[in-house]
């Protein structure tokens, strides 16, 4: 595991650990949260997984465990001579914020009892200072939301190693079937000419040459094709770098066997053509034509 990236996680409670720990787990990290410090070199012996497998493993480590802060620099310490490598990114937020955070979600912060919120805060900021001042990253999420914040923390560690990239799903269906319940994109390509009215095109589907010659010879379709191609493209890399993980590109027409099959086929090629993850499913294409 000496040549795997590892990433430690740590910062004030209430910055974003949990959430930043989630980010790095939907981009194929292995991800331990409140991994007490004097157990990490015994972590490090256990065979996981190839290396190969996975952009590397991520800890969580912070005052919940009562040894992090005494402990922490001895047991990294020996772990890099011995060959391992570690970043450390450490979030922090505004007091008026994390005290706002900790009054929302009723959590108990690690050093509020006996001298309340405020003043946990602050001896939690004071215990760890060393530890900002050595790490690898600040990140200040005082005005990050969360989707923000994994944006942010994707860009730091994506430049550094190869990510799980974004699986792009593009279904087709037919909108008398209903609407997919999980598309993030929905396109209505009812507008193009309809092969059901052609009696010997009817019992064909989308997938069928003699159907995508019907479709594609319109100059409709052919422009429909252009200038959507061309938005998504805009839109992919946006959502990739919202930390997206998921992403589903909805293609309907009435019965979802013909015009929608032929236009989501087209756009998968071309989506493949561009060295994306991405997948086909017709939803509709079984259901016959009445």
């Amino acid at each position: 595991m000496k040549h795997l990236p590892l990433v430690i996680i740590t910062g004030l409670s209430g910055s974003g650990k949990s959430t930043a720990i989630a980010a790095l787990e939907d981009v194929g990290f292995f991800c331990v949260d409140n991994l007490p410090v004097d157990l990490l070199p015994k972590f490090l012996e256990l065979p996981i997984q190839s290396d190969s497998e996975m952009p590397g493993i991520a800890f969580v480590m912070d005052l919940r465990d009562k040894g992090f802060v005494a402990r922490q620099e001895v047991v990294l310490g020996d772990l890099r001579e011995k060959g391992f490598r570690f970043e450390i990114i450490f979030l922090e937020a505004d007091e008026k914020v994390l005290v706002q955070r900790f009054s929302t979600t009723r959590r108990q912060h690690p050093l509020a009892r006996g001298q309340g919120l405020l003043a946990g805060i602050q001896s939690e900021a004071q215990l760890l200072r060393p530890l900002r001042a050595a790490a690898d990253f600040v990140i200040d999420t005082t005005r990050l939301n969360l989707h923000e914040l994994k944006a942010k923390l994707i860009e730091v560690v994506k430049t550094q190693r190869s990510l799980i990239p974004m699986q792009i799903h593009v279904l087709s269906f037919g909108f008398k079937h209903g609407l997919p319940p999980d598309a993030d994109i929905l396109m209505d390509v009812r507008f193009l000419r309809n092969p059901y009215f052609v009696p010997e095109l009817k019992p064909l589907d989308g997938e069928a040459p003699a159907i995508r010659e019907f479709i594609f010879t319109s100059p409709e379709a052919a422009a429909f094709m252009a200038k959507y191609s061309e938005l998504l493209d805009f839109l992919i890399p946006l959502y990739e770098r919202e930390g997206k993980t998921r992403l589903g590109v909805a293609v309907g027409c009435t019965g979802g066997r013909h015009r929608s099959v032929a236009i989501a086929r087209a756009l998968y090629s071309h989506i493949v053509a561009a060295h994306k993850s991405v997948e086909l499913t017709h939803r509709d294409i079984n259901h016959q034509p009445n």
